[in-house]
């Protein structure tokens, strides 16, 4: 009920689907996970309606889920999240710092807390997704390490008929903003490796590769892709600018 209430921003329909396992839930743990979903729900729900009492239900939803001793760096997270959307930024650099301290240093999102530590406004901006990747090169790169560029993030794969045709335009784009503040990504959602790697090589993909394998992979499920070729224009601060989505398939 509370990912396809989500899903179909049927809000009514995950707000009880949180409700009922809260309700359900059994110990601690459990408990805590339950509230978490909980305001997550109201933190979709704020961001896409714009209300300040659902950022206050997230907050709310947080504070529960945190009153169990364990260590939950998600919930401390959304709550400096929904801190900064309710202009809290004091108490919401205080939780990001939290977060710092207890989540482990690789995680992408640790850059990102840092970033809303130093100016929160960012907080309440439509920010890109974080993510770390490992290019084809072997390097690893977070969106966040390219603050100051601007993103193109290409979504494709080698059996995708659009997005064979898009690869000459990239290559056009890639070579005229050569040493300027504009970086492509594209992320493939093809499962054979080998035939991604030959592919790319052979059209002369010079610019940042990485391969997600297929539409259940952490980046495409990150920002909610379901069809490609799909692409975004990430600004230099990370804020999403545009989004462009062609629909090949699945």
């Amino acid at each position: 009920m509370i990912k396809y209430g989500v899903q179909f921003e049927d809000w009514k329909a995950a707000e009880l689907g949180a409700e009922e396992m809260i309700a359900n839930s059994q110990g601690e743990a459990a408990v805590a996970l339950a509230h978490y979903q909980s305001a997550m729900v109201f933190y979709r729900e704020a961001s896409q309606r714009h209300k300040d009492d659902l950022f206050a239900k997230c907050h709310d939803e947080c504070a529960k889920a945190l009153l169990v001793p364990m260590k939950f760096p998600d919930a401390v997270y959304l709550d400096g999240q929904a801190l900064a959307h309710l202009n809290q930024d004091d108490a919401a650099k205080a939780q990001f710092e939290k977060f710092i301290r207890i989540v482990a240093k690789d995680d992408p999102s640790r850059q990102r807390a840092e970033r809303y530590i130093e100016r929160p406004e960012l907080a309440r901006a439509r920010m890109a997704p974080a993510f770390s990747v490992t290019n084809l090169d072997g390097k690893t790169i977070s969106l966040d390490d390219l603050q100051g560029k601007v993103v193109l993030l290409d979504f494709w794969a080698t059996w995708c008929p659009p997005c064979r045709e898009a690869v000459p335009h990239l290559r056009e784009v890639a070579k005229k903003f050569q040493g300027e503040p504009l970086v492509i990504l594209s992320v493939s959602l093809d499962s054979d490796m080998e035939k991604w790697q030959d592919f790319i090589m052979k059209n002369q993909m010079t610019w940042l590769q990485y391969r997600d394998a297929g539409f259940s992979g952490s980046i495409a499920k990150k920002f909610g892709v379901e069809a490609i070729p799909h692409t975004f224009t990430i600004d230099s601060d990370g804020v999403l600018q545009d989004e462009h989505n062609r629909r090949c398939g699945h």
